[in-house]
């Protein structure tokens, strides 16, 4: 007893330490991540000008969470949006804290993979080397690396925790175990839809390494392996049927986004679909030229098409032979097949070819092909286990750096999008991107260059030709930026962005009905549109109809909370009711945020005056002409304000 007692503390310490190891090489090649900014890439959609997450919790939140109207960004995954709900409301606004949350969840998925596969193979080295090579291997930088995939180590959380949960049910065969898998299975596929093949992957776990394909008793043979592969089938009815429901909503969601790619033909899609198989293997191996968005290949050559195709047989071929002597073979191999099956690109949703994001659970099954193999083959070589440690050690060590440097590019929008233009040829999507991060800056004439580049790389790029009509736009080429929005609307005639500012350019031409019919056509697009719902209400304000414009106003500010011409524009409707001092607030809260936007300060005058604070008229009209000297209006009335002041006893 004593010996038995002392072998489960040897264990236990192992697996502790094996633990805090993990925790550790995960964190020395990902602690960079805390410096990294949010990206110009969805981040805004999922949070900086997301102006649900930004409201709090709130039913009105969790009722938008769960609604159809909150798979615009492509997605329906309430689970995902609640986590990052709250990480505004410990964080705000900081990137930081939405990285280490992130990180943490990669961590904890590390620290479940090994465990779940130790507890399963009772192979502890090979265990942890594989969970070593998910916590630190470079293609799942950008998974943990970019805040909008908090789906992805969300969800994998959950179907960690649903095959810890199976294996659980497999020891003691209950129904508050199964219903568990239930529940576990349920919100990881409401944190992210690609968890529908997890089902066969428990299948897997059947045929390896829990072997319950094999009779446990003499006296079962009977039955046949078929029979109880049929058995292990039906057992598992309830958990296809959710991921049955669940494979349909992606679907249905990039529909509702308008992101399914309708331009690619069956071959091509297929043929991509092949090629990436390979692709990510290559990427596996020699992970370089890695970037956020790889654009789809313009020709796809028939001889590489065959190549993959024969790779892909050729591995599958020697893991179906060698399936009884090395039965990890063919699991792990099915294990990569078949996850990454729903984004392999046969139903295109997006421009992208491949995504390093995509490979996060799949290359598991690579892993345990890889170690289970050369563990397989050590006793046949000799000093076996002081080769195998030194080629361990330095695999390791090169994939922490080589993770490290990966990081380092996810820095800003701007490293980023640089570093995808060196790494890949044409990226209109990186031209596009670092272009608008150009915009925000000021550097005008360098935007338009990338933006011109981007329209070069891919002329149906509908997002480019919009972003440079705006550019365009402020520069008072109004011919060539309707051209661009015109070519925009024909490209994508389901997004709302360039009918705005086709209304916008209509609007500076003093042509206001016309104005409003483009602005009335993105709201029919889409009705909770900031910008144009923002455009539309300025307008009605104008014309008296406060009421009107207040709501869509408030839709503006419900979308994009941040949106600061929608904040000023409702405090003109305050003081059109005579809410002044409400109207002041909203203004003083404005300038505080937007110190140079000089028209808050012009309004804050203009209620001191009608107020008869003419002290704070004057100190807000003279911050009005120190942003802009050229306001004429604003000067008139700091001489009435100073002459009033003059006046006062």
């Amino acid at each position: 007893m004593m010996i038995k007692q002392a072998g489960i503390q040897k264990k236990n310490l192992n697996l502790t330490l094996i633990c805090l190891a993990l925790v550790l090489l995960t964190i020395i090649a990902f602690w960079p991540v805390k410096n990294c900014d949010f990206i110009n890439f969805d981040d805004n959609l999922y949070v900086y000008e997301n102006g649900y997450i930004q409201n709090g919790v709130s039913w009105h939140f969790i009722k938008w969470a769960f609604s159809a109207d909150s798979s615009k960004v492509g997605h329906w995954h309430p689970i995902t949006w609640l986590s990052l709900m709250l990480d505004y409301k410990f964080f705000g606004l900081n990137p930081s804290g939405y990285h280490l949350m992130n990180l943490l969840f990669h961590i904890l998925n590390t620290i479940l993979l090994f465990l779940i596969f130790q507890r399963m193979t009772k192979a502890l080295w090979q265990s942890a080397f594989v969970a070593a090579l998910f916590a630190i291997h470079p293609l799942h930088v950008e998974s943990v690396a970019w805040v909008t995939e908090r789906k992805d180590v969300l969800s994998t959380f959950f179907w960690m925790l649903t095959m810890g949960a199976y294996v659980f049910y497999v020891e003691r065969k209950t129904f508050s175990r199964y219903f568990i898998i239930l529940v576990l299975f349920t919100v990881g596929l409401m944190s992210k839809a690609m968890l529908v093949t997890l089902p066969f992957v428990l299948i897997l776990l059947d045929y390896w390494p829990l072997n319950r394909f094999q009779a446990t008793q003499p006296s079962s043979d009977s039955l046949g392996k078929w029979q109880r592969i049929h058995g292990l089938v039906w057992e598992k009815i309830p958990i296809f049927v959710l991921a049955g429901v669940f494979s349909v909503i992606p679907i249905l969601a990039a529909k509702n986004a308008h992101a399914m790619n309708t331009s690619l033909s069956f071959i091509e899609r297929f043929g991509n679909a092949f090629q990436s198989y390979v692709l990510y293997l290559r990427k596996m191996v020699w992970p370089s030229d890695l970037a956020f968005f790889y654009p789809y290949p313009v020709t796809l050559h028939v001889w590489q098409i065959l190549v993959a195709v024969l790779i892909l047989t050729m591995i599958s071929a020697f893991a179906l032979w060698e399936r009884k002597n090395r039965p990890y073979l063919l699991f792990g191999w099915l294990w990569y097949l078949s996850t990454l099956l729903p984004v392999i690109g046969i139903i295109q949703a997006g421009e992208q070819a491949y995504a390093d994001r995509y490979t996060y659970i799949p290359l598991i099954g690579v892993f345990i092909m890889i170690t289970w193999g050369i563990t397989s083959l050590k006793n046949k070589l000799p000093y076996s286990k002081i080769l195998w440690g030194i080629v361990a050690s330095i695999l390791i060590v090169t994939l922490v750096v080589v993770t490290r440097i990966q990081v380092s590019f996810w820095q800003n929008s701007e490293t980023l999008m640089t570093h995808a233009l060196v790494a890949t040829e044409d990226n209109y999507v990186a031209y596009d991107h670092l272009a608008m991060n150009m915009k925000r800056q000021g550097r005008i004439e360098e935007a338009l260059t990338n933006l011109t580049e981007a329209i070069r790389a891919n002329p149906s790029y509908a997002e480019a030709h919009n972003n440079i009509a705006t550019i365009l736009g402020m520069q008072g080429r109004m011919d060539e930026a309707m051209a661009h929005l015109v070519k925009a609307m024909q490209i994508n005639p389901n997004d709302a962005a360039p009918y705005n500012n086709m209304g916008n350019i209509i609007f500076y031409m003093k042509n206001v009905e016309g104005a409003i019919k483009y602005y009335s056509k993105a709201l029919e697009i889409d009705p909770e549109y900031a910008e144009a719902n923002n455009n539309i209400g300025a307008i009605l304000t104008s014309q008296g109809k406060l009421e009107e414009a207040k709501s869509h106003i408030l839709i503006a500010l419900q979308n994009k909370r941040d949106y600061a011409d929608a904040y000023y524009n409702l405090a003109l409707i305050l003081i059109s009711e005579g809410k002044l001092d409400e109207a002041a607030k909203n203004l003083s809260d404005l300038v505080y945020s937007n110190p140079g936007m000089y028209k808050a300060h012009y309004q804050l005058g203009v209620i001191a005056a009608r107020q008869g604070k003419y002290d704070e008229a004057v100190a807000h009209f003279q911050d009005t002409l120190h942003l802009r000297p050229d306001f004429d209006r604003a000067r008139n009335d700091l001489e009435n304000a100073l002459n009033r002041q003059k006046r006062m006893p």
